[in-house]
């Protein structure tokens, strides 16, 4: 076996206070209910996904 373990690095970050209307988190919490994940990777996720579609639509469809 010559596959080593290689210890991950965790990434950099900085936390935030934001607020989000109440029914918004009702409905992240409906959704990740049962699962195996948090509110913060949820809102992660989606804001990731969000931007990488921003960057496919192009300045002109902003």
């Amino acid at each position: 076996m010559d596959r080593k373990f290689k210890i991950p690095a965790v990434p950099g970050s900085t936390q935030k206070n934001i607020r989000f209307p109440n029914d918004v988190i009702e409905n992240v919490e409906k959704a990740i209910q049962g699962t195996n994940t948090t509110f913060s990777a949820f809102v992660i996720a989606a804001t990731k996904w969000a931007l990488e579609s921003l960057e496919e639509d192009g300045p002109a469809d902003r």
